[in-house]
Order: structure tokens, then sequence, then C-alpha cells
């Protein structure tokens, strides 16, 4: 590491290691903020398009059907940053199969990792407040039986890491994070500050939050997830959604230079404004990305009940429907088992599916077939210039 790029900064300091490389150590939160005229209104859209989400997430009937989405196209969005290739199609896939008859692609077992750590961290939360123990939990669930299983999972790293080039080495690298016991120093002043009163807007807290943790690096691997988690875990802890519903995982992953860029500035010149007012403009962003994704999948749930209509639809036929929701890609079974319904009458539920084109047959096989709502996942994933 370069650590004349990093002697000033106003947000840490550096140190030497008895390796004879040099390391960053950031200074614990909070920073001295400034609320320029440019970051005020980034965190007034921001607060407002949040507002508006939390109370559009109010409103919504049956909220377990489409959230179910949304966890697990923020699990694809995430592991994406990361160089997984795993597709929201390939998530339901590996869902959808018994696992004795189907063997995961790494890159798909990652992305369903992350979705199992986001609701375990969600159930978490009504007993035990965001804290060290809990994100390691986290990182446990995360890293198991994937790329990176061997690097502790579970447990803050106990020697050196470092971010760069594939190849690079601690003295070349990009960013070198605080050696272990500065690191462990600055992982309780950052469990302080989650505890902590502030004064602080709760979202410009959880900027310097994920910027902190990054900073800390505190794992041999899966940071970045564990980071991304954090956002949406903290905005329900908070209570500043009544669902998780926001994810800043796609605007990070479209942005992605600029994202590792501003988090490098904040480090090396103490950035804050630029950094602060990327990550307010993509709350505000993705916030309204979701409402436009809901309302969505809103109007086609309407518009495939409409296809039902009349006094002897049964309810579990309805219901059947509604379950393409929560899952665009399913077999008889997880039908039969989500609907309450015997094989026999779920396979004739999935059959008048087909008939109406909501759902087709994936595998082309007699047996342990396949269904996908294509209908579906295009509204999950689709560019908001479709349809939206």
């Amino acid at each position: 590491m370069e650590a004349e790029s990093f002697r000033h900064s106003p947000s840490g300091h550096t140190v030497q290691t008895p390796a004879g490389f040099s390391a960053f150590v950031p200074n614990p939160l909070p920073p001295d903020v400034p609320w320029t005229t440019r970051l005020v209104t980034a965190l007034s859209d921001g607060d407002r398009a949040l507002g508006e989400l939390a109370g559009f997430g109010c409103t919504l009937p049956n909220p377990h059907l489409l959230i179910r989405p949304f966890v697990r196209r923020e699990a694809v969005l995430s592991s994406r940053i990361e160089g997984t290739r795993a597709s929201l199609g390939d998530l339901y896939a590996f869902e959808a199969q018994q696992p004795a008859l189907f063997e995961p692609a790494g890159d798909v077992r990652e992305v369903h990792n992350y979705v199992r750590a986001l609701e375990y961290g969600l159930e978490r939360l009504k007993n035990l407040p965001m804290s060290l123990r809990l994100i390691r939990e986290l990182h446990a669930i995360l890293m198991e039986g994937v790329r990176g299983q061997g690097q502790t999972p579970g447990e803050f790293r106990r020697s050196q890491n470092w971010i760069g080039p594939p190849g690079s080495t601690a003295q070349d690298a990009t960013y070198v994070p605080p050696p272990v016991a500065e690191m462990n120093q600055a992982l309780g002043s950052l469990e302080a500050f989650l505890h902590e009163r502030h004064d602080l807007p709760a979202l410009v807290r959880l900027g310097l939050i994920h910027y902190q943790f990054e900073a800390i690096h505190p794992f041999l691997g899966g940071n970045g997830r564990v980071g991304r988690l954090l956002l949406a875990l903290l905005l329900c802890a908070w209570e500043l959604l009544p669902q998780p519903l926001l994810y800043l995982s796609a605007y990070f992953e479209q942005r992605r230079n600029t994202y590792y860029e501003l988090l490098l500035k904040v480090s090396q010149h103490g950035a804050w404004e630029e950094w602060l007012v990327y990550f307010l403009q993509g709350v505000s962003f993705q916030a309204r990305d979701a409402m436009v994704r809901v309302g969505r999948l809103q109007r086609l749930q309407e518009e495939y009940r409409g296809l039902l209509t009349g006094p002897r639809v049964p309810a579990r036929l309805l219901e059947a429907v509604d379950l393409l929701f929560a899952q665009p890609v399913l077999t008889t079974r997880q039908a039969e088992a989500a609907l309450g319904v015997n094989f026999a009458t779920a396979q004739r539920y999935i059959d008048q599916l087909l008939r109406l084109g909501l759902i087709r047959e994936v595998t082309g096989q007699a047996r342990n077939r396949v269904y996908r709502a294509e209908g579906v996942l295009q509204a999950i994933e689709g560019s908001l210039s479709t349809g939206a």
C-alpha cells in the first residue's frame, strides 16, 4: 500500500506493521460531517424517498409474497459485485430442486447463502440487537460450504488481509486494512457507535457505518457482502422500513468503480461529502426503484388473478397464482406443500396455470419437472423502462 496516499488523511492514520508494510486504521465514528448544501439536499431527497417507500410498504396486502423476490434479487446482485454469475432464475431453480438430486454450482450456493443470512438476520434482530456477535453469525452462514469456507467463517480474522488486483501483496496492494490488534479496537468502537444515541440522521449514520465496516475489513473473505447485509438489516432494526424492501447492491453494482473509488477517497482524503452524497442518492434511487417494481408485481398479480374470476374458481387455485410471486420457479411438490393439498390436486393446479400460459415447464422431463413463471421473473428483474 502506498502509505503516502493516506498519510495526511483526516479519516484515520497509517501504521507500520512488523512485516514492514503500511496499513490504514480508520478513526472512530462519527467524523466531522461537512454539511454542504449538496449533502443536505441529497439527505432530504433520500429521507423523502425512504418515507414514501415505508408508507407504500405498510399498504401491501400480502407483503410476504412480494418481499421474498426482493430478498433474492438483492442476494444475486450483492454476490455479483464479488464476481458470481448466478442469475435470479438460477437461484430459484436451485431452491426448486431436491438437494439429493441437484448439485449446485458454487456461485448459486453463494447466492443462496446470502438469502439464508439475510433471512436469519431479520429473524435474529427480533431478539438480539445488531452487534459484533450477530455480524459473526451472519458471516458463518454466508461462507458455509462455498469458496472461502476455509477462511474461518464466523470469526474475525487473526491475520492480515489486503485489497488489490489479483496477485498483489500487502506491499503493493491498493488498500491494507488495520492489523489485528487495531482491527479489534476499531470493531469495538464501531459496535459502540451502533448502540449509542446520536443526533446524526439515520441515513447518514448508515453511510458512515458501511464505510467503517469496509475500511476495517474484519474477515478474510465476504466483507463486501456482510457490509451490504448490514444496510438492509439496520433499515429494519431502526424501523425506517416496515418490510425489507430497500437494497443498495443494485445501485453499487451498476456504479461499481465509483463505489470503490469513493470508499478509498474517504480513507485517503476524508472525502465524506462525496461518499455520503453518492450513498444517499443510492437510497433515493433504490427506494423509487422498489416502489416501481412492487407496483409492477401487484399489477401482474391482479392480471393473473383476473384470468381466474368466477364463482367456481377454487380458493387454492388463486393461492397457486399468488405462489408464483413468492416462488416463480417451482415444482409440484413445492406447490403441494405450500398450498396444503395433495399431489394430484397440486398437479391439476399446475396444469391449469400451464394452459393459461402463466408458467412453462423447463426440464423436459417426465418426472421431477420444474416450472418457471417468466412474467414474474421479468417483473422482478427487468429494467424500469419495460413495464414500469
